[in-house]
């Protein structure tokens, strides 16, 4: 018999409660060093008593009124992003999921307005993911995301993951865009090279195309800047974000330039919630916290910190690990043994992490984890690495 809550998930005999920054705490009681963040979505920790005061304050005030009226915390959360960012302007949605599919009507509606709608092709690559509509799965175009839901949207096409070559020879006159994540986070925390990501912004240039980020998991100061491109000293056309931009409250939305956004007029998109005054109040609190300077230095701190024990990990356990990699925040162990095994031997020493594709084990805490945490959190997974190769020994 069907459960009452629909069966897509493979869940962890797991329930928790309560949250208190960096923990969780299960019905039973058992407290858990959180480093998944609700995959990258609780940037701030969890109950973070300055999201908590915005969103409690704004709930007595004005939960919905929908976009057929001006909502002042959407403008103010828009300013604040355009002032920040390249972008000129943002719209918003409530998931990463909904901004993929506004970053692809986009795109295409910006190449029909010029004249030219053939140009409706967008190179994606293997090993992404943005999301689970119709256009993210045919975005993706993995058989595991894809598999007995055709037909596909048409109009994607999909090339190795860093093979320049490859990129340059697919270009055609039907290609409108490029969309790529700056780090791969479900495919195993995979980064693009700051010199890769240079040269894929001047191919854009040179060829005409426009360049789609999806920034959301890596957005939002998880890298240690506000957004993974400024590293490499770029800026997308059309940037996807969602997750840590809310804190934890549903919140995402597409940010552009006004070039790419020119096709986006009255009546070409719209949302009943995206951008309503809960989500938009708290997210106003999450930019003011995470674009601070000083807090972004922090971030850059505790990761390199945190890199560095998690090397040592890696080479007390051999058997278990086999490297680390990513950037800031958005750190991933590569496993020798099943990466999850590795989870789940996490849970009986009370550690949460995230398992991702390529054999890889996430490590996604909250931006505000602690020096003593980052230790506790080592030592857990080093007691998880010894208990896993007792158990197969």
């Amino acid at each position: 018999m069907i459960p009452s809550v629909l069966p897509t998930y493979s869940r962890a005999p797991l329930a928790f409660v309560k949250g208190e920054g960096t923990w969780l705490i299960e019905a039973d009681g058992r407290r858990f060093l959180d480093l998944g963040a609700g995959i990258a979505v609780n940037a701030l920790g969890h109950a973070n008593p300055d999201l908590v005061a915005a969103l409690t304050d704004q709930a007595q005030a004005l939960w919905h009124v929908s976009n057929l009226y001006r909502i002042p915390q959407q403008q103010a959360l828009a300013d604040r992003l355009v002032e920040a960012t390249f972008a000129d302007t943002v719209f918003f949605t409530n998931s990463g999921t909904e901004s993929c599919e506004l970053a692809v009507k986009m795109a295409r509606k910006y190449w029909f307005d010029l004249g030219q709608p053939e140009k409706t092709d967008i190179i994606a690559f293997t090993g992404s993911f943005h999301g689970r509509s119709s256009a993210g799965i045919a975005a993706a175009g993995s058989e595991k995301m894809v598999k007995g839901f055709g037909p596909l949207l048409p109009g994607f096409v999909h090339l190795p993951w860093g093979d320049r070559a490859a990129l340059e020879a697919a270009i055609t006159d039907t290609t409108g865009a490029i969309l790529i994540e700056p780090i791969q986070g479900e495919g195993g925390i995979v980064p693009m090279a700051d010199d890769d990501l240079k040269a894929l912004r001047a191919l854009c240039d040179a060829r005409d195309i426009l360049l789609i980020l999806d920034e959301v998991q890596c957005g939002m100061g998880r890298t240690g800047k506000l957004f993974a491109h400024e590293w490499a000293g770029i800026t997308p056309d059309i940037m996807m974000v969602a997750k840590g931009i809310g804190g934890g409250f549903p919140l995402g939305a597409v940010l552009a330039t006004e070039r790419a956004a020119s096709g986006m007029t009255a009546g070409t998109h719209g949302s009943t919630y995206g951008g309503n005054p809960l989500g938009c109040a708290v997210g106003c609190k999450v930019m003011d916290i995470i674009s601070d300077p000083a807090f972004l230095a922090e971030v850059n701190r505790k990761a390199g910190l945190l890199r560095q024990k998690l090397e040592g990990l890696v080479a007390a356990h051999p058997e278990v690990f086999e490297a680390v990699r990513g950037s800031g925040l958005m750190l991933g162990i590569r496993c020798k043994a099943a990466n999850v095994d590795v989870v789940k031997a996490g849970y009986d020493q009370l550690v949460l992490t995230v398992p991702a594709a390529d054999n890889v084990v996430r490590l996604l805490p909250p931006l505000t984890i602690s020096d003593d945490e980052i230790d506790a959190a080592v030592t857990r997974l080093d007691a998880a690495a010894t208990a896993l190769v007792r158990e197969t020994a």
